[in-house]
């Protein structure tokens, strides 16, 4: 705080206490105070200079009323040391105070303050130098930004230093917007002659207190060093004059999301100002304007050609320092001398929004080029460019052609670092970009982009976990799909079967299996949705949607059709399942080879080995397109047949039931009775299966189950009704069964003179049980479209079932721990290891083609295993649903009928055993082959004195231990 007399603006000042602390960067200006109404006591300066000022206690300040004086309504005057300060009412308690020694008993006398408003004049004392300003600038005014919780609670404008201080300098007429502002420091920030009394010197003497607050400056962010802002001549462009232009052309533009231009680009337009365009640097474009010495001829070059005519120089390079010597003669005469360019350069944003036709060296050059593609198509960059490069590039397209220079913008939200700050290099908060590239992959770190919100103009906290979870939650069950279909194309030629070619396209569309018609459905869905969003520059949506769709192809087309997939239903049922697989993978990936560009590729170079004449690269293939051959149908029931695996399996965990566990019956309430066909006919084979139920009853009756009830969706209502909301709302709960059944059948329901739709009415299925059936017996659970009832009674029929399958998922689970590839083969022994081993040995028997189609193979007991069969893995399992058994699996070994070998030789043994030995030691898939390609027939006449034989499969010999026991069976 200082005395008012000696107030000044020290701005950025770093030096020490030494001769050099003088040339600090100050200024005289006017007061100004937070708001009009503040309370605040009027300065009255004090001529005596105290030798050693103090600071005063609150006792010893005195109101003095000089309201009678021009100019003045109050002050506060230190009674030890006479002088008189100004000082926000709020901030006297903060003055700094050296209490007096008083007598004993000697009261303080108390400070008294009143109201008062301070705008006025300012005291004499503070008007040194300028002049010519002393009427007008010298006085108090007030604006309602100023904050009194720090220093004196007052500050001072300096209009030529600050945009408020423009601003209320402007309003008070201290200065007019037509004149030159007065900049009184110089480039060192000390003042210039123009302020004589403080000219290149500090005031001394003047100081009430000396010390150092910390608060918030502006340093370049390069040097660290302060910086010190003030007006300096400019040259501008006349943004103001054209602002109707700016706002039409911005309405004739594509935004996403669209609020950033209704709302902050628009906003921006409509307070736009004249745009300072030229800058004090060396390095940048000139500015191509040559002036002349008085100031009164203006040349502005538009080419080298002009410029090389005017001047009469040959330019070969319009850098600065190549052009500034050039002059140009006065057109006025040789005694007006010569007109020189400018000292300034352009603002590097009047390049960039010069991008469209500069970058062609328009219209110099490419002019059909240029108009024929003008405005761009789009333009994507970061949200802080609504100020900037959206903004440059608008005016200047604005000025020059009367039309925006782009028809679509994709607005993008900032990167932060995980705390919310920004990325800083000199901070390191943020990890490396290379890292987590070879990590987790460029498309990983593409695709969490695009799906965070900054696609949505919001600020996303960069997480490198979050990349992470692409990989998890895309690439991962993506390449599984991938990797299920190479496993089991490359098995048909393991198992001696014709290579795998993908099935025409057309032939596939005619396919019988339902999860066939689905999947190749909704790859016609992904399709149109992605063209659909990438019409609207939508990329938020896009992974979403990718994400569900892959989620579906693993979950559900892979999982249900593993039977198929596998070729446990037969060589061609298989073929097309691969086929159409085959055909879903291959468009997703030209889908999404622009958003996953390098794994697509990768997936594509090996999908396009099975295809004749393909590109080279899936860069080079043309984007799928929307056939619209579409089964809307399917796909509503297959998801709805999702939804009821999902509220079924929720069932089982409210009661401890796992899948494992068979069930008897479930109930599907829905009043689609589409739906409820698809359900129990064509869907019901993958519901039962994955469910563990014996069957599946459908239910139209939609109060047989269930009580209904009608809530409003808010969310949809709320914009649209406004305050009729409560009124349509209450209607909407009083809805009874009846009204909702009718409303159902419709489509639609009349409420308080409102027409209300499906989407805007959510009708709710409460589960009401039969009374004959007790509360653990029998559970459902609904998500508002279907209700799924579930029998949960124990039922000792469905124990061997239970069991089957426990053996089963034991084997499969062997089969992993063992490291098997799914197109491995082994053959797989069981052991019954209990006393009374009846009861497993009947379920064997009972499910064994159950068992058989759930390994590709039949179980076999242990005492039948071959003794040159090669065991390699062996596991025991006890107290399962109350069987003991142990698992062997061994590789397959080849059972000769020695029988009929021997007769191939006519009884010579040692022929035959030559003959059993030459073929055990063959490579087990390339006889498997050979015997396919022979179909079931080879020859043998390697051996040596020995005559060749055919060898007849199944009749000399068989390729496993299953195949001789099930002939041998039949």
């Amino acid at each position: 705080m200082m005395e008012v007399s000696d107030m000044v603006w020290r701005a950025g000042s770093n030096r020490s206490d030494s001769v050099e602390s003088d040339r600090i960067r100050r200024n005289p200006i006017p007061i100004r105070f937070p708001c009009e109404s503040a309370r605040f006591r009027r300065i009255g300066a004090n001529q005596e200079k105290p030798d050693s000022p103090r600071f005063p206690d609150a006792a010893n300040l005195d109101i003095r009323d000089r309201s009678e004086e021009p100019g003045n309504d109050r002050n506060v005057r230190d009674k030890l040391t006479g002088s008189t300060y100004i000082v926000a009412e709020s901030r006297l308690s903060q003055l700094p105070s050296k209490k007096p020694k008083v007598d004993a008993g000697k009261r303080t006398e108390d400070l008294k303050l009143s109201n008062s408003k301070t705008k006025g004049p300012a005291n004499e004392n503070v008007k040194s130098g300028v002049d010519n300003y002393s009427e007008v600038a010298f006085k108090v005014v007030v604006d309602n930004y100023v904050t009194d919780d720090s220093g004196t609670g007052i500050v001072h404008c300096a209009p030529a230093f600050g945009e408020d201080d423009y601003r209320v300098c402007l309003a008070a007429n201290i200065i007019q917007k037509s004149e030159d502002l007065v900049v009184a420091v110089d480039s060192d920030g000390c003042f210039t002659e123009r302020i004589t009394d403080f000219k290149g010197r500090y005031a001394k003497g003047r100081l009430v207190s000396l010390g150092s607050i910390v608060h918030s400056y502006p340093f370049c962010w390069r040097s660290h060093t302060p910086l010190l802002y003030k007006a300096v001549p400019s040259w501008y462009i006349a943004v103001e004059t054209i602002k109707g232009q700016l706002l039409e052309c911005n309405k004739q533009t594509y935004w996403v999301p669209d609020y950033v231009k209704e709302k902050r680009f628009h906003n921006w337009l409509e307070n736009a100002r004249d745009w300072a365009v030229s800058r004090s640097r060396f390095w940048g474009t000139p500015l191509p304007i040559w002036i002349s010495e008085d100031g009164q001829e203006t040349v502005v070059i538009d080419s080298i050609a002009k410029l090389e005519k005017l001047s009469g120089v040959r330019v070969t390079d319009l850098h600065r320092h190549k052009i500034d010597h050039i002059t140009i003669p006065s057109h006025r005469g040789p005694e007006f001398g010569n007109l020189r360019r400018v000292d300034d350069v352009f603002d590097c944003w009047f390049e960039s929004g010069s991008m469209p036709y500069a970058y062609i060296h328009y219209p110099f050059e490419n002019v059909e080029l240029f108009e024929n593609n003008f405005p761009g198509h789009f333009v994507a960059e970061g949200l802080d460019q609504t100020r900037g490069w959206f903004y440059t590039l608008m005016v200047l397209s604005t000025a020059l052609f009367g039309k925006p220079a782009f028809r679509n913008l994709i607005c993008n939200g900032l990167v932060l670092a995980e705390d919310g700050k920004k990325m800083s290099k000199s901070l390191r908060n943020y990890p490396p970009p290379m890292e987590v590239i070879d990590e987790f992959g460029a498309d990983a770190l593409r695709l969490y982009i695009i799906n965070s919100p900054v696609v949505r103009a919001e600020p996303l906290r960069f997480k490198k976990d979050g990349v992470q979870g692409v990989v998890k939650d895309v690439f991962l069950p993506w390449y599984n799909a991938y990797r299920f279909l190479v496993q089991n194309a490359k098995r048909l030629e393991v198992e001696g079967l014709a290579p795998f070619a993908p099935i025409a396209l057309e032939t596939l569309q005619m396919s019988k299996n339902v999860l066939d018609q689905w999947i190749n459905s909704s790859t016609e869905s992904l399709v149109q949705f992605v063209r659909q969003e990438m019409d609207a520059y939508r990329l938020y949506t896009v992974v979403p949607y990718l994400l569900k769709f892959i989620d579906n192809l693993t979950n559900i087309y892979v999982r249900f059709n593993r039977k198929r997939l596998k070729g446990r239903t037969g060589e061609e049922d298989c073929r097309i399942s691969l086929s159409t697989l085959y055909n879903v993978l291959l468009t997703t990936c030209k889908v999404m080879a622009p958003f996953t560009p390098f794994f697509t590729e990768i997936l594509f170079q090996n999908l396009r080995k099975v295809l004749n004449g393909s590109e080279e690269s899936i860069h080079y293939c043309s984007y799928p397109s929307a056939s619209g051959k579409r089964e809307g149908r399917i796909e509503q029931s297959v998801a709805r047949m999702m939804t009821v695996i999902d509220l079924a399996r929720n069932i089982r965990e409210r009661h401890n039931k796992p899948i494992k566990s068979p069930l008897r019956e479930m109930v599907v309430v829905h009043p689609n009775t589409d739906f409820l066909e698809d359900i129990t006919g064509k869907l019901k084979e993958y519901v039962t299966e994955e469910l563990n139920i014996r069957s599946v009853i459908p239910c139209s009756d939609p109060l047989r189950y269930a009580a209904l009830r009608a809530e409003p969706n808010f969310s949809v209502l709320g914009k649209r009704l406004g305050k009729a909301m409560g009124t349509v709302a209450k209607e909407i709960k009083a809805m009874t069964q009846a009204d909702i059944l009718a409303f159902e059948s419709s489509g639609e329901v009349t409420l308080s003179g409102h027409c209300l739709k499906i989407s805007d009415i959510k009708v709710l299925r409460e589960f009401k049980r039969p009374d004959d059936v007790k509360e653990d017996e029998i559970d459902a659970a609904g998500d508002g479209d279907v209700l799924v009832v579930l029998d949960l009674r124990p039922d000792n029929s469905l124990f061997e079932s239970g069991l089957a399958r426990e053996v089963v998922n034991r084997i499969q689970k062997s089969r992993k721990k063992a490291g098997l590839e799914p197109t491995d083969a082994v053959e797989v022994y069981i052991q019954p290891l209990d006393e009374d081993n009846h009861v497993l040995e009947r379920i064997l028997k009972s499910h064994e083609l159950y068992i058989r189609e759930a390994l590709g193979s039949p179980l076999l007991r242990h005492t039948v295993m071959p003794s040159n069969a090669v065991v390699i893995f062996e596991e025991t399992f006890n107290g399962v649903s109350g069987s003991s058994f142990s698992i062997s699996l061994a590789r397959p070994c080849l059972i000769f009928n020695s029988d009929a070998v021997l007769k191939l030789y006519s009884g010579n043994k040692k022929h035959t055993e030559n003959l059993e030995t030459y073929l055990s030691s063959r490579d087990y898939s390339n006889l498997k082959s050979e015997f396919h390609v022979g179909k079931g027939k080879i020859s043998v006449s390697c051996l040596e004195d020995q005559p060749s034989v055919d060898v007849i499969l199944g009749e000399h010999l068989f390729l496993t231990a299953g195949d001789y026991y099930s002939n041998k069976s039949n």
